[in-house]
């Protein structure tokens, strides 16, 4: 009976806090959502702050807002205009287009001008108060009418409606809302300044570090210190708040302790992830590390206070926020007079965090070889949402697919007329899960139905079924209510791709045409890669018009500057051990041979780090971001075969492929490379091949 009561009343108590905790990241995330999009205007504030004000690097009147012009006028000045409007405005335009788009937008900026010109400090937080508060309530106001005007007015009261509420919450925050922020800000900036002449900054780490590695690192720091640090550089300079949280150092010197001190995976991996967590900014690469041993977040605090008391110190601060919290974001925002306090900061809170996390490792049986998979895993539940970087490096997966459309509910509905694949960035792997899914469709005799693919932030409702990784779902699902989301996990071969087009000869009622080949995994040697009427004779061209209609290239697109993939550029026997190492092997096959920069392969880990780049078939094909177009030089692949196999993040991969294509090219590259891949006898004639001339001759078709 004990047992059944236990069984009973537990998963209750964890629903319960497990729903409570996904209200506060909820809100954090929000919080954080307003600021984190504007943080480039932040810096580009603290820029011209640090160069252009009187006691800046190159003082500068008309610029700085100092001194007088020739007429004896007060000049005004870049700083106190973009500090006192231009993000308090962003701010609130981002947070009310959060809640109602475009529309939520421009009534949050409106009405968050009553604040602004009600108060003489920075209106941050009024912003983030109105933004979303206006947006929400004009949402509300406008369904009302949903429905009820006629047509020809809907303009004409759209307009004014918007316009008559937003001077109206504008009046609201004139009088009511920016006093009471004023007054919140004025008790805020009196509390630190307590805790900072009493010496009691410091235990605010007691709070901070905890909270960062469970799941409110980025509320804390956006949220809530950022609109306090800005009011108080604005006054004086520069501020400490700036650093509480993104001190990269506490998080750097608990993997510096696993690096000596650790064993197996982690100690493996820590390296690799203090590169990426002090350089790179990413912090959260350190939280499963301490979540692995609960003990080490006494090091993070211990790190986290010294680095406080050491700023406190040298009254050391920072001009704008370090986003990303990176050293050199961190440096290049310091204060001119405040860079020995910042660099002792981050030193002391590095060496600390190290000594007392060494003390807890050496003294611990359990050396931290732990299973740091589950460690990240554990992260992940706490933060609610996939940790991409973290399980990029200690080598986890999103696991099996458990959160798409099942098979039965797929096959109802309408005739499918047009099957999407949707990734983070619309361009790699989408487009290759779209080919060989369009194969596959085309095979069954339904070369009518549009198989294309496009980025989530594109997606409409106006798609019959949505194909995406199981770790995109998430953020696709709200974009297409009307559609069937199939997620998947293994781009060439997913069995879901099958039941994809029993669902679509269900749906459209027609059976096999007879003499068309059935659904199979092999991809005909014939078989378009790109739209179905493309013929072979395609050129280059045809790349940049896949491009434009969300499609791959067809499959006779030539790419430009020779061949893309030459001898030179095949390896039989790669070194690398995981798949953060395999990238930089394949990529840095591309940057010998002139076709990328630098500056690619670090985009390459940036767009693994969103979702994984595994194929399936024992395939991954690292690529570049879209952002990252400008560091091709020329069209090219590598080839990277690792014969006793690979665990890319959880997955056996026996190739990996690197690619890079000018102009639009990777998308007839994808194109070939996914129907060599998608035919077996290819594969298994791949995995037989002991030279590098046998490969070239079995990917010669990427060359054509």
């Amino acid at each position: 009976m004990a047992t059944a009561t236990t069984t009973d009343t537990t998963p209750s108590t964890r629903g319960r806090s497990g729903a409570a905790r996904a209200h506060v990241q909820r809100f954090g995330t929000f919080l954080s959502g307003m600021i984190m999009p504007n943080i480039g205007a932040f810096i580009a504030w603290g820029l011209i702050t640090a160069f252009f004000i009187e006691a800046g690097f190159t003082p500068f009147g008309p610029l700085g807002g100092f001194g007088q012009n020739a007429e004896g006028e007060p000049y005004t000045g870049l700083v106190g205009p973009m500090i006192t409007y231009l993000l308090p405005l962003l701010i609130a335009y981002t947070g009310g287009r959060m809640v109602y788009d475009v529309r939520g937008g421009v009534v949050g900026a409106i009405a968050t001008m009553g604040v602004i010109v009600g108060t003489d400090i920075p209106m941050f937080i009024g912003a983030m108060l109105m933004g979303p508060l206006t947006a929400w309530l004009m949402k509300k106001i406008d369904a009302i009418w949903d429905g009820k005007i006629k047509p020809g007015f809907e303009m004409l009261v759209n307009n004014f409606s918007a316009g008559i509420f937003a001077a109206l919450m504008a009046i609201v925050g004139f009088f009511v809302v920016g006093p009471a922020v004023l007054a919140f800000s004025t008790a805020a900036a009196a509390a630190v300044d307590f805790l900072v002449t009493r010496g009691l900054l410091p235990l605010t780490s007691i709070l901070i570090e905890p909270a960062k590695v469970l799941f409110l690192n980025n509320a804390i720091n956006h949220g809530i210190l950022t609109p306090l640090g800005t009011a108080q550089a604005l006054e004086e300079g520069k501020s400490i708040l700036f650093l509480l949280e993104a001190n990269p150092g506490p998080g750097l010197g608990i993997l510096l302790a696993y690096t000596f001190f650790g064993r197996g995976a982690a100690r493996a991996s820590a390296p690799g992830a203090a590169l990426i967590h002090f350089v790179g900014g990413i912090h959260e690469i350190y939280f499963p590390y301490v979540l692995m041993k609960p003990a080490l977040i006494l090091a993070a605090i211990a790190g986290g206070m010294t680095g406080i008391f050491t700023l406190t110190v040298f009254d050391a601060g920072l001009r704008a926020p370090a986003a990303p919290g990176s050293i050199i974001a961190v440096l290049a925002q310091t204060a001119s007079d405040s860079y020995v306090g910042v660099i002792l900061a981050v030193t002391a809170a590095t060496v600390v965090s190290f000594l007392v996390a060494s003390v807890i490792l050496k003294a611990s049986r359990d050396k931290g070889e732990g299973d740091l998979t589950e460690a990240t895993s554990r992260m992940e539940a706490m933060k609610g949402r996939k940790a991409t970087v973290s399980s990029a490096t200690v080598g986890t997966s999103g696991g099996a697919d458990t959160g798409g459309t099942p098979a039965r509910e797929l096959a109802d509905g309408g005739p499918v007329h047009h099957i999407v694949f949707a990734c983070d960035a619309g361009m790699g792997s989408s487009a290759m899960g779209a080919s060989v899914l369009r194969n596959k469709v085309k095979a069954a005799g339904f070369g009518d139905v549009k198989v294309t693919n496009a980025a989530i932030a594109n997606l409409t409702d106006d798609f019959d079924i949505v194909v995406t990784h199981q770790d995109l779902a998430t953020r696709a699902r709200p974009k297409v209510p009307s559609a069937a989301v199939v997620t998947v996990d293994n781009f060439m071969g997913s069995p879901r791709y099958e039941e994809i087009v029993e669902a679509v000869q269900q749906r459209n009622g027609a059976t096999v045409p007879a003499g068309a080949a059935p659904a199979q995994d092999t991809v005909p040697d014939g078989a378009a890669a790109g739209t179905a009427s493309a013929p072979a004779s395609a050129t280059a061209g045809g790349a940049a018009a896949a491009a434009a209609t969300g499609g791959p290239a067809a499959d006779g697109d030539a790419a430009s500057g020779g061949a893309i993939l030459t001898r030179e550029r095949i390896v039989m026997d790669g070194g690398a051990r995981n798949a953060e190492q395999a990238i930089d092997e394949a990529g840095g096959l591309l940057v010998a041979a002139g076709a990328v920069t630098d500056a690619y392969v670090t985009s390459m880990h940036e767009r693994e780090s969103s979702v994984s780049t595994f194929m399936g078939n024992g395939l991954a094909i690292p690529h570049g971001t879209n952002q990252a177009k400008d560091s091709i030089r020329s069209s090219a692949l590598s080839v990277v075969k690792y014969p006793e196999g690979l665990d890319w993040n959880g997955k056996p991969v026996t190739w990996v492929i690197g690619i890079a294509g000018k102009d639009n090219e990777h998308l007839a590259i994808l194109s070939r490379v996914a129907k060599i891949f998608g035919n077996k006898e290819k594969v298994r004639q791949l995995d037989e091949a002991s030279t590098a001339d046998e490969v070239l001759e079995l990917l010669g078709k990427v060359n054509d």
